[in-house]
């Protein structure tokens, strides 16, 4: 079975293509083909490779965000990078959808009724969803009838305790759909069950705390293979400081600039998501590379300062929030460090475990300091009673795996 897996985000479009037999591999297979667009100042930026080690990073610029995507899956059946011989070689087709609402949460197959359901919650998400029903009309536009399939991110969370889920304000916005349903869930999910595979244990045996560190950022509280806490709620806005988003905030912040500043409501959207985070507060970069870089490197003090000062409220406010975590678990039996920043920035992993020796995480500073990853990891110290694991986020292939399940089952059921 051929799974092509769109991962479409605000700036960036990510896709791959996975070859699957009659069983699932146990382990993450490669893809046989992959292809990414970053959009920098209004240009997309291509980079393409297929099993082949056939690789190609420069297009010729096209007009728009569609025009883009559409020439780059017209690369994987045709040109150098080509991979399969037409079109019709794929199967299905799976779709990362950040936001599904209270009414989508389990793998469905696309169709008018889902499509409409993703977009009258694309409010809460503005920049993911509406990008991902644009990768789901240019896939019928390319490929005909092939069976598409959204999987989404607010899944996993979905059976949060309602003590988690509910905020206190008024019990008509749970009515309402006002709750919080957490993000970041397929790979959240991914990475407890590839940390149970790790630790040689019964995933409904352990208490994970797992940190999804990234341009977005989130933790989970997974106690028996479920999450029973999360840093993202509503939106993915709440929670950690981010690359461009603030996290959490005072509301009364958000009226005090309403009422004295007479800021509109896209203007505060517009603050908190994309002027926030690293970027708002070191002045330098939603990148944790560069921090880090000003912080040791800078040449001028006062960019230096904000660096280190962007550099400590990250690291206050995840330590702050896996020790919430690890009191809503009990204690915890690993820390998981996954995504960007997560898996490749030794140094944030180990100031976020620097005052957590008192449960019982304790780094091997050499294991620790060896990065990028390049397969998935304990860098623990050999007593410490809480393990620190490095994953390496695999959301593509758990996409695909929902596909591949979801059709086998609908199989299945034909045939009997």
């Amino acid at each position: 079975m051929n799974v092509l897996v769109l991962n479409s985000g605000s700036s960036s479009q990510k896709s791959c293509l996975y070859q699957i037999g009659d069983t699932l591999p146990q382990d993450p297979p490669g893809c046989i083909w992959e292809g990414k667009i970053e959009w920098a100042d209004g240009k997309a930026e291509y980079s393409i490779r297929n099993s082949r080690g056939v690789s190609r990073k420069n297009l010729p610029s096209v007009g728009s965000r569609a025009q883009a995507i559409e020439r780059l899956l017209q690369s994987l059946w045709s040109g150098e990078t080509q991979a399969i011989s037409k079109p019709s070689d794929i199967d299905v087709v799976g779709h990362r959808v950040v936001h599904g609402g209270p009414q989508h949460f389990e793998p469905t197959v696309v169709t008018a009724e889902v499509k409409s359901a993703i977009q009258s919650v694309s409010v809460f998400a503005p920049l993911h969803n509406r990008a991902e029903l644009q990768g789901m009309e240019i896939v019928a536009k390319l490929l005909g009838p092939v069976p598409q399939i959204a999987v989404f991110d607010t899944g996993f969370h979905h059976n949060m305790p309602l003590a988690a889920a509910t905020y206190p304000g008024p019990y008509e916005w749970f009515e309402q759909g006002i709750r919080r349903y957490g993000f970041h869930g397929i790979n959240h999910q991914y990475c407890a069950q590839r940390a149970a595979e790790l630790l040689g244990k019964n995933l409904n045996s352990l208490k994970l705390v797992t940190c999804h560190l990234g341009n977005g950022c989130s933790l989970a509280a997974i106690r028996d293979g479920r999450s029973v806490d999360t840093t993202m709620g509503f939106t993915p806005l709440e929670g950690l400081m981010m690359g461009t988003r603030s996290g959490s905030v005072d509301p009364g912040v958000l009226t005090y600039l309403m009422r004295r500043r007479h800021f509109l409501d896209e203007q505060l959207d517009d603050v908190l998501n994309k002027k926030s985070g690293l970027l708002g507060i070191s002045g330098i970069s939603s990148d944790m590379r560069e921090v880090l870089d000003a912080r040791r490197n800078g040449t001028e003090p006062a960019k230096m300062a904000r660096a280190r000062l962007a550099l400590d409220m990250y690291v206050h406010r995840l330590q702050s929030g896996i020790g919430a975590m690890v009191a809503v678990l009990g204690g915890a039996d690993a820390l998981v460090f996954t995504a960007g920043v997560g898996e490749n920035s030794p140094e944030v992993r180990g100031a976020a475990c620097d005052n957590l020796a008192f449960l019982g995480v304790r780094l091997d500073q050499e294991k620790n300091a060896q990065s990028p990853l390049d397969k998935d990891k304990d860098v623990s110290a050999p007593d410490a009673a809480v393990r620190v694991l490095l994953i390496h986020a695999q959301e593509d292939w758990m996409i695909a795996r929902a596909c591949w399940n979801l059709l086998q089952t609908a199989t299945t059921r034909v045939s009997h």
